[in-house]
């Protein structure tokens, strides 16, 4: 990726190295189940909602700002560059972008909405509003899922700030109403959803970096290939041999690529209502 001239976002807070920093657990916790990066693992042995069982916390407070290392100063101008593009896009509806703040942190981290370990992947909470990430999910990314390169993790970020866009758009609060009193089944189904779009707007990001001239050639191929690998179906065959689609929480590789792509080869938002399409 093309970001020397990208503005580094302050709005990254540094954990790594502290251990356990925040205060009490949120009722929110099972947002962070449901927004969980992949599957293979079961919700409730990485995430921690009784606060009586959580670890210590640290006292200290976290460094703010881009950080200096190399992979500081690349997600945060990736953080960066999707708070410009998504500040443009509210913009012209004549609305206001409120930047979520991205939080690094080294295996375990307690947010608003409990406490997550890096085993769930990168999760975005929105009780405070933050995008949680271990950087070794990065690694994971390469080495596991076979999806290497820095538009592969670019997309990571940028599917967690959809979450984020979400949020602002008042889509998780219709979500949260949408699965009072419904099916284990159904909840899946909206979750599907609500992920898919989460991708969808990842491309919309990505469109709009292309046009920045802040990708290379060829590397959108490395964010479909980080779609489809960590597609529903893929890791299930992976994790446990066999699929289960009533299960299904994030979408099938297919999809998951499929709405990268309508995200990235439009730009608008609008074409991301995953909710209103009659197939996905």
């Amino acid at each position: 990726m093309e970001l020397g001239d990208q503005r580094a976002s302050g709005n990254v807070e540094d954990r790594r190295g502290m251990g356990m920093v925040g205060g009490g657990l949120g009722v929110g916790g099972v947002v962070i189940a449901l927004v969980a990066y992949f599957l293979g693992f079961d919700p409730s042995t990485v995430l921690n909602l009784a606060e009586q069982t959580a670890p210590q916390a640290d006292t200290r407070k976290a460094p703010t700002g881009a950080p200096a290392d190399a992979m500081g100063q690349f997600v945060s101008k990736v953080l960066g560059s999707t708070e410009d593009v998504w500040s443009g896009i509210f913009q012209k509806s004549q609305k206001s972008y409120r930047a979520p703040t991205l939080v690094l942190y080294e295996q375990a981290v307690r947010s608003a909405c409990g406490t997550g370990q890096s085993a769930m992947g990168p999760f975005y909470c929105p009780n405070d509003e933050k995008l949680y990430l271990d950087l070794s999910f990065f690694r994971d990314l390469q080495t596991r899922f076979r999806a290497p390169g820095q538009f592969a993790e670019a997309y990571v970020i940028a599917h967690e700030v959809g979450h984020h866009v979400q949020k602002l758009t008042g889509r998780f609060d219709k979500m949260q109403a949408l699965r009072s009193g419904a099916s284990a089944a159904e909840a899946n189904r909206l979750s599907v959803r609500m992920e898919l779009q989460a991708d969808c707007y990842a491309g919309v990001w990505g469109h709009h970096a292309g046009t920045l001239n802040q990708l290379d050639p060829g590397e959108m191929e490395q964010a479909l290939a980080a779609a489809s690998a960590i597609g529903d179906d893929r890791l299930q065959q992976q994790s446990q041999g066999r699929v289960v689609p009533e299960s299904f929480t994030h979408g099938t590789s297919a999809q998951r690529v499929r709405w990268f792509r309508r995200g990235m080869d439009s730009g608008r938002p609008q074409d991301c209502d995953t909710f209103s399409a009659s197939s996905l």
